[in-house]
């Protein structure tokens, strides 16, 4: 029951954020019976809301528990002042992003008006291979999740997505001398982005910090000192906090 509970709930996504009962059982493959009686419950719960058009959507209910995940609540709440200096400073996108898996889930973001749109969303899921989050990530994660990307087979986003490992590692080992990673074009064209890690109380890296601009607006590498200073600004304030929930 709760496989065709995490089915339904995993049809919805940044393309389909409201779906019919027919898509709900085709994408599932369940019974429409079933997809229907499953569905009503999850509204009776709050898990889905009923949308305009005959429709399903996520409902308020999943959203509360989802603030309640300590890995991104208390993540946000101390890099959220950092965020908001380097969006300041910048008036360029600004993201937070811990590694999931073999993607980058964005756990926040900054944007302004005159900010680049960007793929990515608070809640979203990027590559780890062609964002600068996701190198970042990617550089500090253990070496069979490397392994994994690269067996999976690395998009090709863009005629500038890395998707060579030899390349790939390269760039990751410049990741690790010098605290930091950027990417040129790799998701998007016109798209650049350079972020830092954001270091936990043990000393490992827990998130990434970022900094997304189009092409043409700044010097990434002029940029990258600032951003830099807010992870690890970050970091530090993390670490505080960290004790500080010990010590209580």
């Amino acid at each position: 029951m709760i496989s065709k509970v995490v089915a339904l709930l995993d049809a919805f996504g940044p393309t389909t954020p409201e779906l019919s009962l027919g898509d709900l059982a085709r994408i599932t493959g369940l019974p429409v019976s079933t997809t229907y009686r499953l569905a009503t419950e999850l509204v009776e719960w709050g898990g889905l809301e009923r949308a305009d058009r005959a429709g399903y959507r996520i409902g308020m209910r999943l959203w509360e528990l989802g603030t309640l995940a300590p890995r991104g609540g208390a993540l946000r709440e101390v890099a959220l002042p950092f965020m908001q200096d380097l969006f300041e400073a910048t008036h360029e996108n600004v993201h937070l992003a811990v590694r999931d898996g073999l993607e980058a889930l964005y756990v926040d973001t900054i944007s302004g008006h005159e900010s680049v749109r960007t793929r990515s969303r608070r809640g979203g899921r990027l590559p780890l291979h062609a964002t600068g989050v996701g190198k970042v990530l990617l550089a500090h994660a253990p070496p069979e999740v490397l392994a994994a990307v690269v067996d999976g087979g690395m998009r090709r986003y863009t005629p500038y997505t890395m998707v060579a490992p030899g390349h790939l590692r390269r760039a990751l080992a410049e990741v690790r001398r010098h605290g930091v990673a950027y990417a040129r074009e790799e998701i998007t064209l016109g798209s650049l982005s350079v972020a830092a890690p954001v270091q936990g109380a043990d000393g490992a890296v827990v998130a990434a910090l970022g900094l997304v601009l189009t092409r043409g607006r700044g010097d990434l590498r002029r940029l990258a000192p600032a951003v830099r200073t807010a992870a690890i600004s970050t970091s530090r304030a993390l670490q505080r906090h960290a004790r500080l929930t010990e010590s209580s």
